[in-house]
Order: structure tokens, then sequence, then C-alpha cells
């Protein structure tokens, strides 16, 4: 706004320089005919460019003085040209401002005015063709005016749809943070109770298995402070994203789960990044589940690329540990699960089997290119 209203005075200066040298170069050419320019003139030139000054905060006043003032000039017979610009500016203004009938009223006014004096004076280029120059000059300018405003309210309308597709793009981004950090924690802080009760279960009739338990949480610790830290990086204007959690970093989270894990894989491929770490995060939040629900249990990861989808199968053989070292679960961990799955147009089902519980994800793949 500020920017606008800041420009009008230099429209104005300029309308007012091109009007005055126009007139003066047309008053040469026009001697048979038309009177010379004399002060009255000169004032009645200026008069459009002050209006365009005060257009902004006066809009359909000033569109009307300016008319009436170049009405004044063309009947004292002054020399046709550059007078008409202050008229073209202001039909512009009032088109891009959303005062389009008052324009359009002016529009068709001056026309009427202009054939009336052509005819109802001893003006040699009075007739037919006269008329019809008037007349598509006029409409030529009102439709030029149309179409700016029309480019400038798409132009408007696109730069909307942009910013609103900015705010989407960075509210899913702090959906996506904000279940990295989730899943982090779920996994880490359960690893973390379960090997804690372990230790304390253990510490007066097994230190060694103990001691193990507690290195184990000190690996768990450093490592969610880590995964947080890059996380949150993200939201540091210019700072570098830490390497997301993926599929080669399966081995590093089996080997702190405190679980016996073996881990299959059926075929290889590059997988997207999305796809990636949602694997992850599924076979994370699944040996947490294991962890926490049936502690000691034997628990098998396998992974099948196949052509056109990921199947992350995870089967754990049931609890053989006391149930003390079991925590409270949250409920949210399948839920999470599914919604990682669905994101990406894939399906997950969690149920027991057996004396155990399987979860099984299969995330779409998109085909392979051959180079």
């Amino acid at each position: 706004m500020r920017s606008k209203s800041g420009f009008a005075p230099y429209l104005a200066l300029i309308t007012a320089v091109f009007q005055v040298v126009l007139s003066q170069g047309a008053s040469y050419g026009q001697r048979a005919f038309r009177a010379p320019l004399d002060p009255w003139a000169y004032a009645l030139l200026l008069v459009g460019p002050l209006m365009i000054a005060l257009h902004r905060r006066y809009p359909v006043p000033t569109a009307v003085v300016t008319f009436a003032a170049t009405f004044l000039y063309i009947g004292g017979g002054y020399p046709y040209g550059g007078v008409f610009i202050s008229p073209i500016v202001m039909l512009f203004q009032l088109v891009g401002r959303g005062r389009r009938p008052a324009a359009w009223i002016l529009a068709g006014g001056s026309l009427a005015a202009f054939i009336a004096y052509a005819w109802t004076t001893s003006q040699p280029q009075r007739g037919l063709f006269h008329d019809l120059a008037v007349s598509s000059f006029i409409l030529l300018t009102m439709v030029a005016a149309e179409l700016v405003r029309i480019a400038r309210e798409r132009r408007a309308q696109q730069q909307r749809a942009a910013e609103e597709e900015s705010r989407r793009q960075a509210s899913e981004e702090r959906l996506v943070m904000a279940q990295e950090l989730h899943d982090v924690l779920a996994h880490n802080i359960s690893l973390i109770h379960v090997q804690a009760a372990t230790a304390l279960h253990l510490i007066d009739d097994h230190p060694e298995q103990a001691r193990t338990a507690l290195a184990t949480i000190k690996t768990a610790s450093k490592e969610v402070l880590g995964e947080m830290r890059g996380v949150l990086d993200v939201l540091r204007e210019g700072a570098p994203r830490s390497p997301t959690a993926g599929l080669d970093r399966l081995e590093e989270l089996i080997g702190r789960s405190g679980l016996e894990v073996e881990l299959e894989r059926a075929g290889s491929r590059p997988l997207p990044p999305a796809v990636e770490r949602a694997a992850y995060r599924i076979v994370q939040e699944s040996l947490t589940n294991a962890a926490r629900h049936a502690p000691g249990s034997a628990v098998t990861v396998r992974l099948e690329y196949g052509e056109r989808e990921l199947v992350v199968r995870v089967t754990d053989t049931g609890a053989t540990a006391p149930a003390v070292l079991s925590g409270e679960g949250s409920g949210n961990g399948i839920p999470g699960m599914r919604e990682r799955a669905a994101a990406l147009g894939g399906s997950l089902v969690a149920a027991p089997t057996g004396t155990g519980f399987q979860v099984e994800a299969r995330l779409p793949l998109p085909e392979e290119t051959t180079p």
C-alpha cells in the first residue's frame, strides 16, 4: 500500500510533463484550426496530473474533475493530443481499483461529448470516420484497462495460492517432525525403561547382566539426544539436517534393542527416502512394542523388496521374561505405524500370530527405471 501511494506523485509528474510537451508540439501542427496555448490552457493541462496525485484518496471525484478539465480544454479550441493522457490514466486506475461502473460511465459520456462537439462545431475532421475512430480508441482503452485488471487479479490469486501452498507444506513438515520426535522418544525411552527394569531385577543376583543393561541405557540415551538434535536442527534456518534414519542403520537399531533379533532380506533395490524412513520407523516401533510387551522374545525382521512394493514384516515369539520387565503401553504405536503406511498409499496389519505378535506393512514402490 505504501509503495503504491508513494508512486502517485511520480506518475502525476510524468503525466504533467508529457501532457505539456505533447500539447506544445500539437499546437504547431494544428495552428490552422485550433487555438494556441495560453495560461488558461496550461492550467487546464495541469488539472489532470494534480487529480492523479489525489486519486487514491478520492477516486471518483478526481476522475470527474479530470474529465471536466479535458472537456473545457477541448471546448476552448485548444490543440488535440497530450490532453488525453490524464483521462486515459484515470480510466486505468478506476478499473484497476474496482470502480468499473464509474469508469465505463465516464468513457461512454466522453464518447458522446466528443461526437457531439465535433458535429455541433465547425470541425474539419467531423464525420463517420471521426466517430468510428473516437469510438474505437475509447473502446480499446477500456479493453486494455480490463485486461490489465484481469492480469493483476490473476497474479494476486496465484500469489495467494502459492502462500497457501507454502503454509500447507510448512504444516505438513511440522507434523512430520512431530511424528519423528514421537518415534525417536517412544523407542528410546521405552528401551531405557525396559533395560532399567532389567538392571534392577538382576543387579543383586546377576550383576554382570545388569552391567550390560546399564550400558544399553547409556547408548540409548546418547542415541536419543543425537536424533532429537538432528530433527530439531531443521527448525534452524540454514542449519544442515542430519542424515535421516534409513534401512542402512537397521543393524545398529537391532544391536541396541535388547532383543534377540534375526534380520532377513529378500531382494534389493533403491528405495525412495520417504519409503525408507517409514520402513525404518515401523521396524523401530515394532521392536519397541516387542521389548515393552514381550520381553525376552525372539524377533524376526524380514524385508521383501518387490517390483511394486516393499513388505516389512516383524514377528516376535511372545514374552519369555518376567512380566515385571514390561512397561505400560501408550496405545499410539500401532496407529502411528498405520498412519505412516497410509501416508505413502500402503497398508499395515498388526495382529497376534501363534504365541507372539506380527506387524506387516506393505509400502508401494515406483517402477524401476533402467538406464
